[in-house]
């Protein structure tokens, strides 16, 4: 018999719990309250489950009341409620007269709601037991858990005499409430006699939560005693507030003076180590979890999987993975399912996702995160109306965020207002990061009432993302002028404009011919990065200044990027200056080998001045490095769809019925004036056979299948992947002023606006 005592004792995995039980039963000692009732205090220290647990305790016939003791501890640790409840009314039953008061904190730990809590305080007043002070300090804490503070103070302020867990509930009541300032008072007002490590503690936790880090770690080097929790805590601060330099730096002194970590340092450690994303690091981290022989739980090996995955060691994450095997959690899944996600690798992501024993709002925000962050919005889109409609999943604003973001990208403007109208049914409260997603979704949308309206509406919180958010949208629609008063706004508002401001504000002075107006901006920012310093040179090539641009290039105090060569090759493109086009696209040739559309605007170049030879000479340089040009690609939302086109294309089901309405179209047109502009061709081809290739582009097949399938009168927004060409630009705006429609396009450069014939351009893109 004693033999069994001390292996249920031993049991350090629940198989060898299991065969221990066998043993008991073997030996006929499974109807032995004490044996049981060992059995079940090993089934807590080793979290095993709850229907094996009942069934243990179930397996007596006569349990006395050390047996339901032990079992109501072992619920409690899973807040198994009904269990609770169901033992302590069957004891009740069993034992009227016996005094339990020892039994109702847990039985009031358990409670569910405020409700609850104030009915078991009447019970144990009526009963006498209120005077306990272990049942008065559960009821305390109760009250603060459900966020009655004033009764739990009353209660507090009306005790004959305080103990050290009355004190350390008030006050961690408080934090966890918000009310910093009354836990400090209550704090300073705590005898020193009662202050111990579980007080301090507190404090630490609550300054380091509150994000006011140094009044944590004042307090954490007076403590006069620390524990494992509190230098938890501390790490926790640092890590939670992103100084992983000083989470790390702690540790080490916690090493220094022979503190044991725990799984929970282990994990804020790792979680550390991830976001610096150092391999090294990484390496001799693991080399210490081995030499301490440290017992990875799932929580260890989660984020041991994260930190992994973030130091690009993406086959050692999934190693990890694949060894938990049935151990891994939701998390663990989602952990993996993110990794793979943020490296691009969606089919991995998706395969695990598919294959999830059971998922959470998490899982589908981290594969939806996933295709929204890596170009994908329309399986975005798609995956969250599957999370939605089909699988009735109630998403959060993390969810919310990424669908807007697809919407945006995708210009959906029809798929925006729904999903608005799911985060009103859903009633999801936005944050500030909401609010800016929306922004930023309704300019790319081409609403900049919209935009407008939902930047007014966060009156008073706005942030310095709120308003980039809103100046790149003016950018982007071409209004250099609203843009810098704008960021005048932001000033007086106390907000610093940042790099993103410029950039904005630069590229709507850009696109609206603002040069003056943009060269005082430049002249203002204190110190202009290469970003700045591309945006002059598309400001002034634009405005014809070519040879300006390149002497501004070539004074500028760091080396230029593509971005700068790309604004000097777009602005002789414009203005068919060979010589500088050259120069731009030969530097970028060097810096960015496979982008095919500096090839594309070179040999547009040379096809302007007839000079076919050096445009087979730069496409045999694109078959030479294996440059494929980029296809071009426009799209209309219809219907709750998202219908795409490439030039020619014949493979929609409406494509007769588009070229059918392209004909009419041209028909009309040429009898007002059109005359299709073939320059753009890059091909030496015959007259009648360009005017087929420009006639047929993809934003022309979308505006054709918007005109079939749209309401009269209504909006048409296109979105291209490439640039409008000249004929295009033209064509629409005669489309617009035939057809009586606004016609919104979105190229990857601005919006155009066509309406009555005209477009808000003005013809300078």
């Amino acid at each position: 018999m004693q033999i069994l005592v001390y292996n249920s004792c031993e049991a350090k995995t629940l198989k060898q719990l299991r065969e221990v039980h066998g043993q008991v039963t073997r030996q006929s000692l499974h109807h032995h309250n004490h044996h049981i009732s060992l059995l079940i205090r090993r089934c807590a220290a080793l979290r095993a489950p709850l229907p094996y647990v009942r069934l243990l305790f179930h397996s007596l016939p006569n349990p006395d009341l050390l047996l339901f003791t032990t079992a109501l501890k072992y619920f409690s640790l899973f807040a198994a409620r009904p269990d609770i409840l169901s033992l302590f009314r069957r004891l009740l039953f069993r034992r009227p007269r016996q005094n339990l008061t020892f039994l109702y904190p847990i039985v009031i730990n358990a409670s569910a709601n405020a409700s609850e809590v104030a009915s078991a305080h009447a019970h144990v007043f009526k009963l006498g037991y209120h005077c306990d002070a272990f049942v008065r300090n559960a009821v305390v804490n109760g009250y603060l858990r459900f966020g009655l503070l004033g009764l739990a103070r009353e209660m507090f302020d009306e005790m004959p005499e305080r103990g050290a867990a009355d004190w350390n509930a008030m006050i961690s009541g408080y934090w966890r409430r918000g009310r910093g300032g009354e836990a400090c008072d209550l704090f300073d007002e705590m005898p020193e006699r009662e202050r111990n490590v579980v007080s301090w503690t507190a404090m630490v936790t609550g300054f380091a939560r509150s994000g006011d880090l140094e009044r944590a770690r004042s307090l954490f080097d007076e403590m006069p005693e620390r524990s494992v929790v509190s230098w938890n805590a501390m790490l926790s601060g640092y890590a939670q507030n992103g100084l992983v330099d000083e989470a790390i730096e702690l540790f080490l002194e916690m090493v220094d003076v022979g503190v044991e970590a725990d799984e929970t340092t282990w994990v804020t450690v790792i979680s550390s180590l991830a976001e610096r994303g150092d391999p090294r690091l990484a390496k001799s981290l693991v080399e210490s979890l081995d030499s301490r022989r440290v017992n990875c739980n799932c929580f260890v090996k989660t984020a041991l999987i994260d930190m992994y995955a973030k130091c690009g060691e993406l086959s050692t994450a999934r190693r990890i993975f694949d060894e938990m095997g049935t151990h891994a959690n939701v998390v663990s899944w989602n952990a993996m399912i993110s990794a793979y996600a943020r490296v691009g690798d969606l089919a991995s992501a998706r395969c695990l996702f598919d294959k999830m024993p059971r998922k959470n709002v998490v899982s589908w925000n981290s594969m939806i995160a996933g295709y929204a962050q890596n170009g994908h919005s329309s399986l975005a889109i798609e995956l969250f109306k599957e999370m939605t409609v089909t699988n009735n999943f109630k998403p959060d604003e993390v969810t919310m965020v990424s669908v807007i973001s697809a919407c945006g990208h995708l210009g959906a403007y029809e798929l925006g207002k729904w999903v608005m109208d799911v985060v009103a049914k859903n009633r999801i409260n936005l944050s500030i990061s909401g609010y800016n997603s929306l922004i930023s979704m309704y300019s790319r949308c081409g609403s900049m009432e919209d935009a407008e309206r939902i930047f007014h509406d966060i009156s008073g919180v706005r942030d310095v993302v709120s308003y980039n958010s809103l100046i790149t949208g003016f950018a982007a629609h071409g209004y250099g002028t609203r843009a810098i008063e704008l960021m005048s706004n932001m000033k007086e508002e106390g907000l610093e404009p940042d790099r993103i401001t410029f950039i904005g504000v630069l590229t709507a002075c850009s696109h609206a011919g603002l040069l003056e107006e943009g060269q005082h901006v430049f002249r203002s920012i204190k110190s202009p990065t290469v970003d700045h310093y591309a945006c002059m040179v598309d400001l002034l090539g634009r405005g014809g200044k070519l040879e300006e641009a390149k002497r501004l290039i070539d004074g500028m105090p760091m080396k230029a990027h593509a971005g700068v060569y790309g604004a000097l090759l777009n602005a002789s493109h414009i203005h068919k200056q060979l010589e500088l086009g050259e120069f731009a696209a030969y530097k970028l040739f060097d810096l960015e080998p496979e982008n095919s559309g500096n090839y594309v605007l070179l040999s547009n170049i040379y096809a302007f001045a007839k000079r076919w030879k050096e445009v087979d000479r730069i496409r045999e340089l694109m078959g030479t490095r294996g440059v494929k040009k980029t296809t071009g690609c426009s799209w209309v939302e219809f219907d709750g769809k998202v219908h795409r086109f490439i030039a020619g294309d014949q493979l929609h089901e409406c494509s007769k019925e588009i070229y059918h309405v392209l004909e009419e179209l041209e028909k009309r047109m040429r009898a007002v004036g059109y005359i299709a502009i073939k320059d753009c061709v890059l091909r030496d081809v015959e007259d009648e056979e360009k005017e087929v290739i420009v006639g047929t582009h993809s934003e022309k097949l979308a505006i054709g299948f918007a005109l079939l399938r749209s309401e009269e009168g209504a909006v048409i927004r296109v979105v291209k992947n490439l640039r409008v060409c000249g004929d295009c630009h033209v064509a629409i705006k005669m489309i617009s002023k035939l057809t009586s429609r606004e016609i919104l396009v979105r190229d990857n450069n601005r919006f155009h606006r066509f309406k009555d014939g005209e477009c808000s351009c003005q013809d300078y893109w």
